[in-house]
């Protein structure tokens, strides 16, 4: 019996032995396919009409062709073989498309072999033909093309003819590897869907009489020999629904865990900080900042924990509306942690909010107001008694307000009582990280994430259903629109000599420009910095848009200084700079001391220079949507317009031009989160990843499959209110306990 846990060589034929399982070993290795289940659930990614000659627009050397075509012309000739000085053969036919013609040519040591060919190729017989067009002496060639003929020879072995006799309208074209092509794949395939003894379904019935889907052996005919598209839809609406439900599954059990686990409700209780503090503001609250607001409270009231996510343009209130949740927390007994990805902000934060409190965070201090707090600050860069001091704080509790970097992570900083978790700029932290401070919580912590652009994977995360939204929409008073325009050098060099005049003529009138590099020097790049890595359709990564060096801040400040910003203040600023020397040089900038300052993107978060007005990214194909989004934000501060130059080498209609213009086109975070998506796809919605370069998901795509993703989660939610153990859904549930035991889904409480 053949199932769908036999293993690939079950159902793996070929011409010879050797080759048979060269292929094989291929297929397991390279394309992860082991078993007969994987090797049928291994779709086609395109199709060819089988009825029609395929439309071929224009051709270029060196293209990969796939096409139904005619032989319209065929005749074997005789040469002499100048290696051998013996008589060979060489069969030549013409291949008509609905389009250019091709010619094909094969040669042959005997009659026997030529007559073979002329046979396969005779006129008037159709079928699929794949390789590379060249051309030779002014015509088009297919050279050494796969060809699949349709109708079967009487001679055909057992897997090529269960794939032929299966084929219907449409001829599939797989996903493949080196050595082994969409045909060895499609033999392999048809073969098993013969031979398959069972095929059982996980989706109940009423589940898809409900979502009027196909049954799985339907589906499974259809995705791989489908009649026409109509069919292929009808087959992938099951498997994308399919994935989608299991997912769903799997996220619902979470939550109800952490739900049943509970965490304390923080209400306020008879605490009276919030309401001193926001007695005291000396404005008035936007009516978002209110709405929102009252959104967290909510939250923070269960005894259940809050997983949102608060997005909001740079200088939105997102801050605020932070500080006021955690200053609920307080109220109720406990403490609030804000992670910052970098030291820099989280000093401003620490400056920022001491501001904002006053005597309120002066808790435990002369002068300090009845009602206050303490505010503690943690780095990695901080001495020895300092940070001494500041962890007692933390675990005796009297710092009900923690603000730091990475250093709150570690195993040796212990909370009294961690209520409410911030983390700020959220595309920094990796989900191991962001978890790390969470389990430092006796009880699982409320958790608000803030981000002026959602990273895919948060995107990904949000239509899951695993994170609730708030949204800041309101431009805040005394912020300009910003003005992005892309400068490519690969059609126009001579306009990065224009990029620097319109820096000096900024300085001109007063202002100052921040030149952003992805490198320190050399090849050095910032701690965490992450190059962004553009793929093909198949998930392939794509040669890097400029092989050469990239910009980098130790030799690009001294190169502007001396040449087209010469007699200009222009100074650096990098992660690899001593702590003193960073805040020095921040300082200078401020205090307007600086002209023009060439940075890595230690930039990105937390600066606040109201006087910049200008923001040039050089190699800016090499930053992701998101930091392109937040740097830009670092200009237009102060009520006059900004500007951001993204300067790049990227050719046109590639996909870092195409994205780097998406950038300019709009300001919106989530618009420009769907545009990473579409690029990038979803990272790993139930994993580590976060970069989103590789996607866990099979079928589904958070974008294109939205509905089906909210009507599995409705439909996961009704089956477990009835059947909390899938008892009665077995199949559905292993499924689920699979996904839940495997590597990734552990940390998708965590992300």
């Amino acid at each position: 019996m053949i199932g769908l846990d036999s293993p690939v060589a079950t159902v793996f034929g070929g011409t010879s032995a050797k080759r048979s399982r060269d292929k094989r070993d291929r297929i397991e290795g390279k394309l992860g396919l082991r078993t007969v289940g994987d090797l049928v659930h291994h779709f086609p990614r395109r199709y060819l009409k089988t009825g029609e000659l395929t439309a071929v627009g224009s051709l270029e050397p060196g293209q990969q062709l796939a096409v139904v075509g005619r032989i319209t012309d065929c005749v074997t000739k005789t040469y002499t073989d100048r290696r051998t000085q013996r008589t060979a053969y060489r069969v030549e036919a013409v291949l008509q498309t609905n389009g250019p013609s091709l010619r094909m040519t094969f040669f042959a040591k005997n009659p026997g072999t030529a007559a073979w060919h002329a046979k396969r190729v005779a006129v008037g017989r159709e079928g699929v033909f794949i390789g590379q067009v060249t051309t030779f002496r002014d015509q088009w060639q297919l050279t050494n093309p796969l060809i699949v003929m349709f109708g079967v020879d009487d001679d055909a072995e057992a897997p090529d003819r269960a794939a032929l006799e299966g084929l219907r309208g449409l001829f599939p074209l797989y996903p493949t590897t080196a050595k082994v092509d969409s045909w060895d794949l499609q033999r392999a395939i048809g073969f098993a869907l013969v031979v398959l003894d069972e095929l059982p379904d996980r989706l109940p019935e009423e589940v898809r009489r409900r979502h009027r889907l196909i049954d799985r052996r339907t589906a499974l005919t259809w995705i791989h020999t489908p009649a026409d598209f109509e069919e292929v839809g009808a087959a992938r609406r099951y498997f994308r629904f399919d994935e989608a439900l299991v997912t769903q599954l799997v996220l619902a059990r979470r939550r109800a865990e952490v739900r049943r686990t509970g965490a304390r409700s923080r209400s306020g209780g008879e605490g009276e900080l919030l309401a001193t503090f926001d007695d005291r503001l000396p404005f008035e609250l936007t009516a978002g900042q209110r709405e929102v607001g009252e959104q967290i409270f909510h939250d923070l009231a269960q005894p259940h924990p809050m997983h949102r996510l608060l997005q909001g343009e740079v200088g939105s209130g997102k801050t605020l509306v932070a500080v006021r949740a955690m200053l609920r927390t307080i109220d109720s007994g406990g403490q609030a942690a804000l992670l910052a990805p970098t030291e820099v902000l989280a000093q401003q934060h620490h400056r920022s909010v001491t501001a904002l409190l006053g005597d309120l965070a002066a808790g435990g201090m002369l002068g300090g107001a009845e009602e206050a707090t303490a505010v503690a600050l943690l780095t990695g860069s901080m001495g020895k008694a300092a940070r001494k001091e500041a962890m007692l704080r933390i675990a005796s509790g009297e710092a009900g307000i923690v603000i730091g970097t990475h250093a709150l992570l570690e195993e040796k900083v212990t909370f009294a009582d961690l209520g409410l978790v911030v983390v700020d700029e959220q595309h920094r932290f990796g989900v191991e990280q962001r978890a790390a401070l969470t389990d430092k919580a006796g009880t699982p912590p409320h958790v608000l994430v803030m981000t002026a652009t959602p990273i895919p994977r948060t995107v990904a995360m949000t239509v899951f259903g695993d994170l609730e939204t708030s949204t800041l929409r309101e431009l805040p008073a005394g912020r300009a629109p910003i003005q992005t325009n892309v400068v490519p050098l690969a059609d126009q060099p001579h306009w990065i000599g224009r990029v620097w005049e319109r820096v000096r003529e900024e300085v001109a009138a007063g202002h100052q420009v921040y030149v952003v590099c992805p490198r320190i020097g050399g090849e050095e790049a910032e701690q965490g910095q992450v190059d962004q890595v553009d793929v093909d359709e198949d998930g392939k990564e794509l040669p890097a848009v400029r092989q050469g060096a990239l910009a980098a801040v130790e030799e690009v400040a001294p190169e502007l200084a001396e040449g087209p910003l010469a007699g200009l203040r222009v100074e650096r600023l990098h992660g690899r700079l001593a702590p003193d020397d960073k805040d020095r040089t921040m300082r200078a900038f401020a205090a307007g001391e600086i002209d023009v300052l060439v940075s890595t993107t230690v930039i990105e978060v937390g600066v606040d220079v109201a006087n910049a007005t200008v923001m040039v990214l050089l190699d800016a194909e090499r930053f992701g949507v998101s930091q392109l989004h937040q740097l830009r934000g670092r200009v237009g501060r102060g009520g006059l317009p900004g500007l951001c130059l993204l300067v790049t080498h990227a050719e046109q209609h590639s996909p870092a031009l195409e994205r780097l213009a998406a950038v300019a086109a709009t300001t919106d975070g989530f618009e420009l989160a769907r545009v990473d998506l579409e690029q990038r796809r979803e990272g790993d919605v139930l994993g580590r990843s976060q970069s989103g370069y590789r996607s866990s998901l099979k079928e589904l795509r958070v974008l294109r499959d939205e509905e089906t993703i909210v009507a599995a989660r409705a439909e996961a939610e009704r089956l477990l209110e009835t059947d909390p153990d899938l008892a009665g859904a077995p199949l559905l549930a292993a499924a689920v306990d699979e996904m839940e035991d495997s590597s990734e889904s552990g940390f998708m409480e965590k992300s």
